[in-house]
């Protein structure tokens, strides 16, 4: 046998796509995905997420995107499938470092522009409009938008082509068949791509749990109307998204056949609305809207005031009306107050705070029935995975206990149990033909903002703030002779949040006393150091605390020469 005919050809290695998620897994908000082939970088959405509980005095959480910056080369540019805050309300946080093009639709486009408006950009990003069905070329990828149905106009999902193969990622989405605004979801482009081969799809996991279809929009139209014919002698007052502009839309169209006068209040609910408005995403007739100062020149029973507060946020419009502390809206006994929303997971002791308190002021609430969900239920998930016959699927968007739901839901489906991947944030998932492996994590993370600060608030100033909110302060204040370094003043001990010192003089002696015998120590030791001092002091009145109280303040030693 010839050298030649004992040459062993080795097939070549089939080209394999990344797939990183940066955040959004195993929890609700801060959607972020990048997909890497090569020296090409693409990333879908860029969301913020609400702060937990146990995150004092923060107001959002971004997604760490170190590993975004560590690539910024190869970073083509942002596909964004809708306009929510957990897709695109981390966009002015992460431009600022990673500016390159972000691709949306015409209503996205637009709400992202008015978030950048409001932040002071270095650079000047450019937003490109896509139309569904548009492709736009980004490196080694194609991506393709393609018309879904959610609650918010303009969602598109997003079919991404890469030499590795196509990777479906539904985004938000529902299947509408009625839809208030523009056309229901294109089900015959998602089939197209499934006859010609699908890797994989990633698809939104949030209502897996619920059986059966999610009701279209228009029935909280319905819903709309009944509660204004049955409430007409009544102000109504009506919390939602801000970003639901369909359901702002059957508002509107509730007002306008009842001979309804609207108020629109909330920052961010004018703005959309305004935005939506100008874009013909909203139709309304001329004088139908009103500013909120002439609201008291007609009757509480015809007009209607739109408003942001649904989740109970405590600076949000609808929380300030309860509190009684609105500087032009006043919740009276009788008013009508809806709210057209679902609590998202975390709210719900915030919400019913609100309901409380305006049912303390005599105001009828509307909890049940006057929302419908923006995403997909079992079945139209199913319709899905029957049209796009993915190799693979990824489920996205929702906690945990969603994700291996749905898992299960896509086995059903047809696709291999082996072949389904349940991801964490972090994790890189190499896909080919042939296989998918995980086969690296990369750094994620929360970065909290507070106020202007980002990223400046870690782990250590939280759990201060907690043992603050929980124990309280004390501050002992000694004044030294820089020369000689004896006690000129002190110590003198003031609290904050531990105890009312007036009413708690015993207290406040003794721990005198107890600083005045560690000074005696330190003396004695000859410790110099105030580094040194100063533990010492907070060691030995924590330990006095503990002991009489069982209690532990943070404790802050201060020291001043003269």
């Amino acid at each position: 046998m010839s050298k030649k005919e004992t040459e062993i050809i080795e097939e070549p290695e089939l080209p394999s796509v990344k797939v990183i998620p940066l955040g959004g897994l195993e929890q609700i908000g801060m959607n972020i995905t990048a997909f890497e082939y090569d020296d090409s970088i693409i990333v879908v959405d860029c969301g913020i997420a609400f702060p937990e509980d146990d995150m004092l005095g923060i107001d959002l959480v971004i997604p760490d995107v170190s590993y975004l910056k560590d690539n910024i080369d190869k970073v083509k540019g942002f596909f964004i499938t809708h306009g929510h805050e957990d897709h695109i309300g981390a966009l002015p946080y992460v431009l600022k470092d990673i500016c390159v093009p972000v691709y949306a639709t015409c209503l996205t486009t637009a709400l992202i522009e008015n978030k950048l408006r409001e932040h002071e950009m270095p650079k000047k990003v450019k937003i490109k409009t896509v139309k569904y069905g548009q492709s736009v070329n980004a490196g080694d990828f194609r991506v393709e938008f393609i018309r879904t149905n959610h609650s918010i106009a303009d969602a598109a999902a997003l079919a991404i082509f890469s030499p590795a193969g196509v990777i479906v990622h539904t985004g938000d989405f529902k299947v509408d068949y009625t839809p208030v605004y523009g056309e229901t979801i294109d089900l015959p482009r998602l089939a197209e791509l499934g006859k010609k081969g699908v890797l994989a799809l990633m698809c939104d996991s949030t209502n897996v749990l619920r059986p059966g279809y999610t009701m279209s929009e228009k029935t909280v139209g319905k819903t709309f109307d009944t509660i204004f014919m049955e409430n007409s002698d009544r102000r109504i007052i009506v919390a939602t998204f801000s970003t639901n502009v369909d359901r702002v839309q059957q508002i509107i169209n509730s007002a306008e056949k009842y001979g309804r006068k609207v108020v629109v209040e909330g920052r961010s609910m004018v703005n959309v609305i305004s935005t939506a408005c100008e874009l013909g995403y909203i139709t309304v007739k001329e004088g139908t809207i009103i500013p909120i100062e002439q609201m008291k020149s007609y009757k509480d029973e015809k007009t209607v005031l739109i408003t942001t507060g649904s989740q109970g946020e405590a600076m949000a419009a609808l929380s300030r009306m309860a509190a009684n502390i609105h500087k032009k809206v006043t919740i009276k006994p009788g008013d009508v107050v809806i709210f057209s929303s679902s609590a998202i997971p975390g709210n719900e002791k915030n919400i019913f705070k609100v309901i409380n308190e305006l049912s303390m002021i005599g105001a009828k609430v509307i909890f049940q029935d006057a929302h419908v969900s923006g995403h997909a239920c079992q079945e139209e998930i199913k319709l899905i995975y029957s049209l796009v016959k993915p190799k693979y699927a990824i489920p996205v968007h929702g906690e945990y206990r969603f994700l291996t739901a749905h898992k299960e839901l896509a086995v059903n489906m047809g696709v291999e149990k082996d072949n389904v991947f349940i991801l964490s944030s972090g994790d890189v998932l190499e896909l080919n033909e042939e296989k998918g492996v995980l086969t690296d994590k990369v750094k994620v993370g929360a970065v909290m903002v507070d106020g202007l600060g980002v990223g400046d608030v870690g782990n250590i100033v939280l759990r201060d703030r907690q043992q603050l909110s929980e124990s309280g302060l004390i501050v002992v204040s000694l004044t030294f002779d820089s020369a000689t370094g004896e006690v000129l003043a002190g110590p003198d001990i003031s609290s904050r949040g531990f105890v009312y010192v007036k009413e708690a003089e015993e207290l406040i002696e003794a721990l005198e006393g107890e600083v005045i015998a560690t000074l005696d120590l330190i003396r004695s030791r000859e410790i110099t150091d105030q580094n040194k001092m100063k533990s010492l002091i907070r060691d030995d009145l924590a330990d006095f605390l503990w002991k009489r109280m069982k209690r532990r303040p943070i404790i802050l030693p201060v020291f001043m020469e003269v």
